[in-house]
């Protein structure tokens, strides 16, 4: 009997020492100098972000903080700033409810924010005197881990990426950004849609270059997180052989959805078995398999149009066969088909030669810090093009019927690439960690 209770007492200290070295995934945060909430961990204008703590301000940015009193407390007092600031929380990998409380007892506020590498969550959003506003969003955290044995192989300028670190970073922008309270819970349940492709699809980390798909968070409600996995000068071959297909798979449950876009490096590719009904037809038809293997919904996306204009106003193809593949591609294997080559050109038609340069980077010189030449791209978005793009696949998304149309926010009208938005309704904060740093091929 003795030798038993002995054993019960190791198990027990066993699991209390596995128990101290599992990740915290769970968190609820009181900011501000007045008393904290019951069951809340209290953040001073002082916490700054260490490995030690695991949460805290980030990236130098500073903040004030406000108590209002009164008998909420909760609510009654926040952290607010002039500029920008991060405020990150070390987690491991997988998907989380992130919930934020903004707003001031006794004053107007006004909250633009985004997570990790410039993905938007929110537009600008003001709330009253004495109103507080709770929202909640699903995010991704990734890992560049697949096992004991294998990772994903980055760029070299990749490892600086908030994408891939391993905490969760929120930046609060906005004229008057209030934030009183942060609560994050796990969610593994919810469907995560996996972006594969170029740097039309990837999370740009610097002003003032976007992709539609760190556009894509915005549109969805709780329940759906996106896992960009997009990174910029891929192809369907590099993707496969830097091992992020596999990163994908490896976490992808059923139900789980895979957008595939390439094609703008792909048709560099001069092998004798390259070319777009050769190579990228045989790994579009093998993305779509490996991903039905894992239960998961694959959905093909053709490359969007380059502004490339012709004689008479209308878009010239410079793509290829390369969309033609992809469409077949999508009949031949039954799966769900978002035409952006079709919907992009429409846009830059509709916008015009001229103005639809104001969807891209073309800015004179010294628009942005670090920027002596003017930019002239005709493939890569800015944020405002990024988010009319982002646009257009949710009208994919809805024509398509897929089930993730039931997750899309109330406030997402229907969208007509012929009526793009006007740029004068458009706001985007400019991201503080954020250099002017031409991004390396498509």
């Amino acid at each position: 009997m003795k030798i038993h209770f002995l054993t019960i007492a190791a198990v027990m200290l066993l699991a209390a020492a596995a128990a101290a070295q599992s990740p915290k995934t769970s968190f609820k945060f009181d900011f501000g100098p007045g008393k904290p909430a019951a069951g809340y961990q209290q953040v001073l204008p002082t916490a700054t972000y260490s490995d030690a703590t695991g949460y805290g301000f980030d990236f130098g940015t500073t903040v004030t903080g406000v108590d209002r009193g009164g008998k909420d407390a909760l609510k009654g007092d926040f952290v607010t700033s002039k500029q920008p600031f991060y405020f990150s929380v070390k987690l491991p990998e997988g998907n989380y409810n992130v919930t934020v409380t903004l707003g001031d007892t006794q004053g107007p506020s006004s909250t633009f924010l985004k997570a990790e590498s410039r993905r938007l969550l929110l537009e600008t959003t003001a709330t009253r005197p004495g109103q507080l506003l709770t929202q909640t969003f699903t995010l991704n955290v990734k890992s560049r881990r697949i096992n004991d044995t294998e990772t994903v192989s980055l760029k070299p300028r990749e490892l600086h990426k908030l994408d891939w670190d391993d905490r969760l970073t929120l930046e609060f922008d906005g004229a008057n950004p209030c934030l009183a309270a942060l609560e994050i819970t796990p969610a593994p349940q919810a469907v995560t849609v996996f972006l594969a492709g170029n740097s039309t699809v990837v999370n740009q980390d610097d002003e003032p270059w976007a992709a539609w798909g760190q556009m894509l968070p915005r549109f969805f409600r709780p329940g759906v997180a996106v896992a960009n996995h997009a990174e910029s000068g891929l192809t369907l071959g590099s993707f496969l052989s830097s091992k992020r297909l596999t990163k994908v798979l490896s976490v992808m449950k059923p139900g789980d959805y895979l957008f595939i876009e390439f094609g703008h490096n792909d048709q560099k590719d001069k092998g004798e078995n390259d070319g777009a009904w050769k190579a990228y037809t045989e790994r579009l038809h093998l993305f779509v398999q490996e991903a039905r293997r894992k239960g998961g919904i694959p959905v093909i996306v053709t490359s969007t149009s380059r502004r490339t204009f012709g004689a008479d106003g209308r878009i010239e193809n410079s793509l290829g066969d390369f969309p033609a593949a992809a469409r077949k591609a999508a009949a031949d294997e039954k799966v769900a088909l978002i035409d952006l080559n079709v919907l992009s050109a429409r846009l830059y038609e509709a916008m015009g030669v001229e103005d639809s340069k104001k969807a891209l980077v073309h800015y004179p010189a010294n628009t942005y810090p670090n920027q002596p030449e003017p930019l002239a791209d005709n493939t890569h978005f800015n944020p405002y093009g990024a988010y009319e793009l982002a646009k257009c696949v949710v009208e994919g998304i809805k024509t398509n019927k897929m089930g993730l149309a039931k997750f899309l926010k109330n406030d997402t009208p229907a969208f007509d690439p012929a009526k793009p938005d006007a740029l004068t309704s458009w706001v985007w904060p400019d991201s503080p960690r954020s250099a002017v740093t031409k991004p390396d091929g498509n």
